[in-house]
């Protein structure tokens, strides 16, 4: 069964992320981080390091509390066991600049939250779709819909 991370602040959100993917049927465990420290801790614990293998996918908020996602995608990547593994950029930025730092730092998709509930449910395919292929592509997904880089 795949396992995500999923670091993301706000509650709402979490729970739209958990119906987006019952909505597309995608059976996952989710561990839910909301702090930026948080999620360093875990990158840096030997335990994930051990545990990498299995980890399928990463969902990561670029707007975070103590440390924001791009520091804390740069230093995924730079994590030889953590490489790899796909990163789902969530956010609600439209910057050109934190689109173009997450796509330099190899994120798989840059999903920018949406204001209707159809379009982040949308979400689920996207997510889908890259648990099925294991391994990131240049893809952006903006407010519901996906095109390649």
């Amino acid at each position: 069964m795949p396992e995500i991370l999923l670091a993301e602040d706000n509650p709402a959100d979490v729970y739209l992320i958990r119906e987006a993917l019952r909505e597309h049927e995608v059976d996952c465990t989710m561990r839910v981080v909301a702090d930026g420290k948080e999620v360093l801790g875990i990158i840096s614990s030997e335990e994930l390091h051990t545990q990498a293998r299995q980890l399928s996918l990463i969902i990561l908020d670029l707007n975070l509390p103590r440390h924001d996602g791009i520091e804390i995608l740069q230093r995924l990547r730079e994590t030889p066991e953590l490489a790899h593994i796909p990163v789902v950029v969530l956010t609600s930025s439209d910057s050109p600049k934190d689109r173009l730092a997450a796509n330099q730092l190899g994120a798989a998709c840059y999903f920018r939250k949406p204001s209707s509930l159809a379009q982040f449910l949308s979400l689920g395919a996207v997510l889908k779709d890259l648990l099925g292929q294991k391994r990131g592509r240049g893809v952006t997904a903006i407010g519901g819909t996906v095109d390649e880089v």
